[in-house]
C-alpha cells in the first residue's frame, strides 16, 4: 500500500506537471526549431510572440463570456484560439516584411537576425502590456478537475490523493493532436515538402521553382500557431502574466537545442526532458521517501533545489548540450 502512495504522489506532484509542461515546452521548442531550419536564425522574440497572442486569445475569451458564450466543460479559450493565431499570424507576417525582409534581401548574416529579433522583443513586450497590462489574469474557465483528491481516495482507498487538472490533460490533448497535423503536414503535403526542400537545400530548391517567399510565409504563420497554442495551453494551465513568458525563453530554447536545433522531433523530446529535469531537481521528494520507507526520519526536505532555481536547471542543460553535443540528442544544425 505504501508503494502505491509513493506512485501516485510521484504522479500527482512530478510525472502529471512535468508532462503537461514538457507538452507546452515541445509546443513552443517546434516553433522555435522550424523558424531556425528554414528562415535560419534564432528568434528571441518567441516568448513574447507567444505572450501577444495569449492576450489576444484572452481579450476574445472576455468577449465571448460577456455574450454568455461557453464550452461547457472545456474552457471559452478554445473557441477564441483561431481568433488568437490568425492575429498573431498577421502580426508576424508584418513584422517579418518590414523588419526581415530587408535582411534576407541583403543576405544578412545569422547574427544580424538575431539582433533584429531581440528589437522585435521589446516592441511585442511593450505591446502586449499595452494591451492587456502587467498584471496575472487566469481565463481557465470550465471544469476544473477530471479526477479529484476526495474522489481518488474513495475510489482507491489509499491515503494519497490523485488531481488531475482539466488543464493539464487538456494540454496533453492538443499537443498531441497539433504535433501530428504538423508532421503530416510536414511529410504528405506539396507545401510541406517544399519547406522541408528549403531548409535542406535552399540553393537547389530555387532550382526546383520553389517560391521562397510562399515558404517563408508558410513558416511564420505555422510558427504563429504553435506560439499561440503554447502560450494559451502555458496560460491555461497556470496563469498568464507577459513576464512570465519571457522567462519561459529559456527552457524553449534549451529544449529545443538539447533535441536538435532544426530537428522537430527533437524539439518534442527535448521539451520534455527539460521539464521532467526541472521538476525532479526541484520537487522535494520527503513525501515519497516516507512511504517507500517508512522508517527512516530525513533531516530535510530531499529537494535538490529551490523552486527559484528552476530555470537554473535549464541553463546547466544548456549549456552542457552546447559543450559536449551541440548538434543535440537527435542530431539537429549546431549552434
Amino acid at each position: 500500500m505504501d508503494i502505491l502512495n509513493a506512485l501516485v504522489a510521484f504522479l500527482n506532484f512530478v510525472f502529471i506537471p512535468a508532462a503537461a509542461y514538457g507538452a507546452q515546452l515541445a509546443l513552443g521548442a517546434l516553433g522555435v526549431t522550424l523558424i531556425y531550419a528554414i528562415l535560419r536564425f534564432s528568434n528571441f522574440a518567441h516568448g513574447d510572440t507567444m505572450a501577444f497572442g495569449t492576450a489576444i486569445t484572452i481579450l476574445v475569451t472576455w468577449g465571448l463570456q460577456s455574450l454568455g458564450v461557453s464550452l461547457g466543460p472545456l474552457p471559452t479559450a478554445l473557441l477564441a484560439l483561431p481568433v488568437g493565431i490568425a492575429a498573431t499570424a498577421l502580426l508576424v507576417l508584418g513584422i517579418d516584411r518590414s523588419v526581415y525582409r530587408f535582411y534576407r534581401a541583403q543576405k544578412a548574416a545569422p547574427i544580424i537576425f538575431v539582433m533584429a529579433s531581440v528589437g522585435v522583443m521589446f516592441v511585442m513586450n511593450g505591446l502586449t502590456r499595452l494591451l492587456i497590462g502587467v498584471d496575472e489574469q487566469r481565463f481557465d474557465d470550465g471544469a476544473r478537475f477530471l479526477i479529484g483528491v476526495r474522489d481518488f481516495r474513495e475510489w482507491t482507498g489509499l491515503s494519497e490523493g490523485l488531481a488531475l487538472r482539466s488543464t493539464q490533460a487538456l494540454t496533453l490533448v492538443v499537443t498531441v493532436i497539433t504535433c501530428a497535423a504538423l508532421f503530416w503536414f510536414l511529410n504528405r503535403t506539396k507545401s510541406g515538402k517544399a519547406m522541408r526542400a528549403y531548409s535542406d537545400n535552399e540553393d537547389l530548391a530555387l532550382l526546383s521553382g520553389i517560391d521562397p517567399e510562399r515558404v517563408v510565409r508558410l513558416t511564420w504563420i505555422i510558427a504563429a500557431a504553435l506560439m499561440t497554442i503554447a502560450g494559451v495551453l502555458y496560460g491555461l494551465d497556470k496563469s498568464f502574466r507577459p513576464f512570465n513568458y519571457f522567462q519561459i525563453l529559456l527552457p524553449i530554447f534549451a529544449a529545443a537545442i538539447v533535441g536538435g536545433l532544426g530537428n522537430p522531433i527533437g524539439a518534442i523530446a527535448g521539451g520534455f526532458l527539460v521539464a521532467f529535469s526541472e521538476v525532479a531537481v526541484t520537487y522535494p521528494w520527503v513525501k515519497v521517501a516516507g512511504y517507500l520507507f517508512p522508517g527512516w526520519q530525513p533531516g530535510g526536505l530531499l529537494q535538490l533545489l529551490g523552486t527559484e532555481y528552476k530555470f537554473a536547471v535549464s541553463f546547466v542543460i544548456l549549456i552542457v548540450v552546447l559543450l559536449f553535443r551541440p548538434t543535440g540528442l537527435f542530431r539537429g544544425k549546431s549552434v
